[in-house]
């Protein structure tokens, strides 16, 4: 925070996303308002007065202090200092209403919220489903770095999420579209990108209509057309285990195929009405997708409810009238469902990409060591020939050369007493 304040946002870690209340909505304000509110709220943590905290932005040479020095010189300082005690009132309410993490304990306890907040939200669509597998495995890149901020590379994070590259790039932009995940810096050539989950999850989910509504008169009229779904309630670390693997690839099971078994390894027995809520998925995708776990054998269904088979997690299937010939593995289902070796060649193209970035910048290295070996064109007038005030002088001497001068492009000038100049 003290970098922030001094040099302003460099990395541009906060994004220009946010809007503030009242005032223009441009890009630059509303970096300034997401600037501004975060190192308000470190302030009241260690414990800044408001008074305090307007006098260095307002009247310090702070780079983050800009903005607010910005709008003094156009309306006053009762302005600035209005606006810069609204950003501070702000992350005031917001530091009280949440828990202060000062222990590795602490962080794990937030996490656990932050889980189940997850878990209970609706994720809704092929691009719901994404993000959610997005969301798991930051999550356990989270457990094992104790903190909200980790690093992880576009590709690790595909090969966590068991997608494309593209597809996990537009799932983190629609996480930072959400403010569920903001960016801290873009890395480097050896390391991944830093990022930062932000424990902000909507839990309510949409109410479950027609797209007109019911009419009064029509088939679905009544106080009670169709009874509402059950609430979304998944396993996500069930569905980190499995997310990854062939089965669950583009055109196998999919994100759908592995939320009805997170929901079915978190709450038991579950009809295909409470499926469409605890999974978020529509009938017909749940009907499909359990009739084909029902023949590999890893769902097994009894009357109206279905349950998983006792080793459906490990992608064992169990012997029953629907599945005479049930999976052994994860990698059976994959070669049954056609994505069988889509994980390995995702792995081997992202090696040969590093691969190839790793030529690059070594290639770029020798280049750059090449060019500062080669000798400056005699005609450039070197440091050591230039003192301060810009006369040319001999360096092993010191006297000083008449009729020489340096030309603004740097190279040398002779004058010629009566002469005309050459260069």
């Amino acid at each position: 925070m003290h970098k922030l304040l001094v040099h302003g946002d460099q990395e541009s870690a906060y994004s220009p996303n946010n809007r503030q209340r009242g005032g223009k909505n441009t890009a630059s304000s509303d970096h300034a308002w997401a600037v501004t509110r975060a190192l308000a709220a470190d302030a009241v943590r260690v414990g800044w007065d408001r008074a305090s905290f307007v006098q260095v932005l307002v009247d310090g040479p702070y780079k983050a202090g800009h903005h607010a020095r910005s709008i003094q010189h156009r309306r006053g300082y009762d302005r600035a200092a209005e606006w810069v005690r609204r950003a501070w009132d702000g992350a005031r309410e917001h530091v009280q209403a949440t828990d202060r993490i000062c222990t590795r304990q602490d962080f794990h306890g937030s996490l656990a919220a932050f889980r189940a907040r997850v878990e209970r939200t609706p994720w809704k669509g092929i691009a719901g489903k994404t993000d959610l597998r997005n969301l798991i495995a930051r999550m356990e890149i989270c457990t094992r770095s104790g903190g909200w901020d980790h690093t992880v590379s576009e590709r690790e994070l595909a090969e966590r999420m068991g997608c494309s590259r593209t597809t996990a790039r537009n799932s983190n932009q629609r996480l930072q579209d959400a403010r569920l995940l903001r960016q801290l810096d873009h890395g480097s050539a050896t390391e991944g990108a830093r990022w930062m989950l932000i424990s902000l999850v909507q839990t309510k989910s949409h109410a479950w209509t027609t797209p007109q509504g019911p009419k009064a008169g029509g088939v679905m009229s009544g106080p009670t057309v169709i009874p509402p779904p059950a609430e979304a309630d998944i396993d996500s670390r069930a569905a980190a285990r499995l997310m990854h693997l062939d089965a669950f690839a583009h055109r196998g099971l999919g994100g759908s195929g592995l939320a009805i078994l997170a929901a079915l390894a978190e709450k038991g027995v579950q009809t295909v009405q409470e499926l469409q809520g605890t999974a978020s998925i529509s009938r017909p995708t749940a009907y499909r997708q359990l009739r084909r776990l029902a023949e590999f054998g890893l769902v097994v269904r009894e009357g109206e409810v279905y349950a998983l088979s006792p080793a459906a997690v490990d992608g064992i299937g169990a012997s029953s009238s629907t599945a005479p010939t049930p999976v052994g593995s994860w990698a059976e289902a994959a070669g049954r469902l056609g994505t069988e070796g889509v994980a390995d060649r995702r792995r081997r193209r992202h090696e040969l990409e590093r691969l190839s970035w790793a030529r690059q910048q070594a290639s770029l290295a020798e280049r750059r060591r090449v060019s500062e070996l080669e000798p400056t064109h005699p005609g450039v007038a070197q440091l050591e020939h230039v003192r301060d005030d810009g006369i040319v002088v001999d360096p092993a001497t010191g006297e000083v050369i008449e009729g020489l001068y340096v030309a603004t492009d740097g190279r040398w000038v002779f004058h010629e007493a009566g002469g005309a100049a050459s260069s």
